[in-house]
């Protein structure tokens, strides 16, 4: 199965979108007392990414072997998990590992492409 992933975090909170032929879901989280406000804007994207994929995962939408289209608004994201450019944050090299080893574990075929900030459906999401 195909999906589509669009995510976004910011001081206080995390959204995504995963979108599978007809059906879209849409969801939101506040970041826990750990992350609020303690984390950058780009860790808080990264964060959105782990939970949706784990929270796909763990709902059986997304299931081993899917294909799924990551949309990305943020450039240094791109480059590092399309490109695989090196980040220097260790916050955010764990959750590149963790990312990696969700897609690994369950096969999953996976795409980023980099969009506009507008035309990211997430952001919407976290007000």
């Amino acid at each position: 199965m195909e999906h589509i992933l669009y995510l976004d975090g910011n001081f206080n909170n995390i959204s995504w979108i995963i979108q599978t032929n007809e059906t879209v879901m849409t969801q939101s989280r506040k970041h826990t007392e750990n992350h609020k406000n303690k984390i950058t804007k780009i860790q808080s994207k990264y964060v959105a990414l782990h939970a949706a994929l784990f929270w796909g995962i763990g709902t059986f939408i997304i299931k081993n072997e899917d294909i799924i289209k990551i949309k990305l608004d943020e450039k240094i994201m791109y480059e590092h998990l399309k490109l695989k450019i090196i980040a220097d944050d260790d916050f955010i090299k764990n959750k590149i590992k963790f990312i990696q080893m969700f897609i690994k574990q369950r096969k999953l075929k996976v795409e980023f492409e980099i969009i506009n900030l507008e035309n990211n459906l997430a952001t919407k999401e976290l007000e």
